[in-house]
């Protein structure tokens, strides 16, 4: 087998493997980010229930306000009732503090309405974080679980990348060249066999010189149709 095929087969395997890794993570993964998930949606109704509650405890501090000055304003119509004169003005005064006396109400119906609301808030937001101590433990739990797993992955990770490191110092910097411009598009099917002489890139049929070439091993054959490396994995595999 020609010895340059030969590296660009190895260094294709390698590259597969290192592309792999991403997706085995995020598979380890997977339970901690639906976790994390779950302790962030508890998180944000934390925050939205908070506000709710700032909001409501606005409001009540709005109507206690307006109840002081209908307050101070039912004791100042008091003041004018005695010194008032007229039948029309006391008639407009009484009119006056009863409007005042309805606003009263209304302030103090809606104060106990935000206090109720405030309370059944307070009593959610309190729920919700004992959820998040229980999203939290989940989360801490996990992460000692995978941890293990995680460090073997990344172990085999560096191992498989110092591989790679190795190999592409003994191969031509211009084959190597050739090979990161065919992966830049064909990715992990740079390097590919050839089987029932078709392209296993392509998957179309080779034509029969290119073919005898391909068994032959003695060059490195890229397919006609797609311009993949291709390879007689039969006589590959004998090889290993």
């Amino acid at each position: 087998m020609n010895k340059y095929l030969k590296q660009l087969i190895e260094l294709s395997n390698i590259d597969k493997s290192i592309d792999g890794f991403a997706p085995r993570v995020a598979e380890v993964e997977k339970s901690l980010k639906a976790s994390l998930e779950k302790e962030a949606a508890i998180r944000a109704k934390i925050d939205e229930l908070k506000e709710e509650i700032t909001e409501a405890k606005l409001k009540r501090s709005k109507n206690e306000l307006h109840l002081k000055e209908l307050s101070d304003k039912l004791k100042e119509l008091s003041k004018k009732s005695s010194i008032v004169k007229t039948a029309k003005e006391v008639k407009a005064l009484q009119l006056e503090e009863e409007i005042a006396k309805e606003q009263c109400d209304f302030a103090n119906e809606e104060i106990e309405r935000l206090d109720n609301f405030i309370e059944a808030k307070e009593a959610e937001v309190e729920a919700e974080i004992e959820k998040l101590k229980e999203a939290e433990a989940e989360v801490a739990k996990i992460k000692e679980e995978i941890s293990g797993e995680i460090e073997a992955i990344e172990k085999e990770r560096a191992e498989v990348y110092a591989k790679k490191h190795k190999l592409i110092e003994q191969i031509d910097q211009k084959i190597l060249a050739f090979y990161e411009k065919i992966r830049k598009w064909a990715g992990n099917t740079t390097v590919v066999p050839v089987r029932k002489q078709a392209c296993y890139g392509c998957f179309m049929k080779i034509n029969d010189k290119t073919y005898a070439a391909v068994l032959k091993m003695e060059d490195i054959v890229t397919c006609p149709h797609c311009g993949r490396i291709i390879y007689n994995e039969a006589a590959e595999e004998n090889e290993n």
